[in-house]
């Protein structure tokens, strides 16, 4: 389960970005994954919610807006949502996408401390479009 050492570099950056902070307690984390990054938002709520454990997100809610994968073809100018499984042809003209749009991100976007105070991005984006 990969998810629960994506978990844990989240809480690690989170982490760094609390202490820089100095803040002793973090309430939420908001983090943007993409429909095609092959992460299972479950399985990922799941091990954040274990690893959080004796750390300064422990109790922290993690928020996950699950962004979904478009392409584009450049032929037609057309752009459509791919799915899942992702449907890489154009429905338009039949050629295969040029580029992928979104749905590969996994970034944290925002985060809340307990004091209320917010922190924004504390990761570099990992793909995508925002």
């Amino acid at each position: 389960m990969h998810e629960l050492s994506i978990a844990m570099a989240v809480i690690g950056q989170v982490e760094d970005a609390a202490r820089a902070a100095g803040a002793t307690a973090v309430h939420t984390v908001h983090l943007q994954v993409g429909e095609l990054a092959g992460v299972v938002p479950d399985a990922l709520e799941f091990g954040f919610g274990l690893a959080c454990a004796g750390t300064v997100l422990e109790g922290a809610r993690l928020v996950i807006e699950t962004v979904p994968g478009r392409a584009g073809c450049r032929p037609c100018a057309d752009e459509w949502a791919v799915g899942m499984p992702p449907d890489l042809c154009c429905p338009v003209c039949g050629t295969a996408a040029d580029e992928l749009l979104s749905g590969r991100e996994l970034q944290i976007t925002g985060v809340r401390f307990a004091d209320g105070t917010a922190g924004g991005p504390v990761l570099e984006p990992t793909g995508g479009e925002r």
